[in-house]
């Protein structure tokens, strides 16, 4: 699933060809969503937005397209009405002058007017937006510090939205794994040092996603893994995706399993249950 720097920089690539620019057409996959296409079109764009894993898209006359792209929808921005020969199914299309902006394989895509936006579920739940320019590691901290969460695992706790937003489970991996920590751990089983270091690795790990276009691991690494012909695959990640081979950090094995029902990585060196 995209996380919240992936879909950032969706909005940015967006805003880049579609921000302040009139609609020469707009064409929506379902039937519950034509009704809008006469009212959107010929309008001008005069917002773009991520808010979490959400992109929100502003008209001229009031009205919002909100799109989720779940596990498996993706933007693609193509001069105008070339499409791509893919097997993804185009749920969206808005079209400009000369380039068109293609949502695929999303499916929960809305169109609200004002009143339906401040009431929209997935955004009323928004948790810490981990991306805004104005959340610091002490808010991340007195976040993750709150007694209501003290015995969640962390696992869960990092993923779910209304906690922070715009993390997922890759972001999840790689800052458990960077601050040493257990995915089975809860917050009041961490010392005070912990989840310090647990609150500065979620928000420098998420705004170096989004900065690097998705690579978690430490730039050093990264170059040094360049020069030897690694591909991107392969040397963005410290743990995520890497079951079966070594850790960067000690060399111990990475291992790939479920925690809290959630499918993950660590290493069990770095991440026993029992560092402190």
């Amino acid at each position: 699933m995209p996380e919240g720097p992936e879909i950032r920089r969706a909005r940015d690539e967006l805003a880049e060809v579609l921000f302040d620019r009139e609609v020469q057409q707009i064409s929506f996959a379902f039937a519950r969503l034509k009704p809008f296409e006469p009212l959107l079109t010929g309008q001008t764009i005069v917002s773009i937005e991520s808010r979490g894993k959400a992109m929100l898209i502003g008209f001229s006359n009031g009205y919002t397209l909100y799109s989720h792209n779940q596990l498996y929808g993706r933007w693609m921005i193509v001069p105008v009405k070339q499409y791509p020969q893919i097997s993804r199914q185009l749920r969206l299309a808005i079209h400009g002058n000369e380039y068109s902006a293609l949502l695929y394989s999303a499916s929960e895509i809305e169109v609200l007017d004002e009143q339906q936006l401040l009431v929209q579920p997935y955004l009323q739940k928004l948790g810490l937006e981990l991306l805004a320019p104005e959340t610091s590691e002490d808010d991340v901290y007195q976040r993750l510090n709150q007694a209501c969460y003290a015995r969640r695992n962390l696992m869960n706790l990092l993923q779910d939205q209304s906690v922070l937003s715009g993390m997922g489970n890759y972001l999840c991996c790689e800052a458990l794994h960077a601050s040493g920590i257990h995915p089975q751990s809860k917050p009041g089983d961490l010392t005070d040092r912990q989840i310090k270091r647990l609150a500065r690795n979620c928000l420098g790990l998420s705004r170096l996603s989004y900065q690097t276009r998705g690579i978690t691991n430490s730039q050093k690494k990264v170059a040094q893994l360049k020069r030897q012909g690694v591909a991107f695959e392969d040397y963005r990640f410290q743990v995520y995706r890497r079951a079966g081979q070594t850790c960067y950090q000690c060399g111990e094995l990475i291992v790939k399993g479920k925690y809290a029902g959630r499918m993950g990585y660590i290493c069990p060196s770095c991440q026993s249950l029992f560092n402190k």
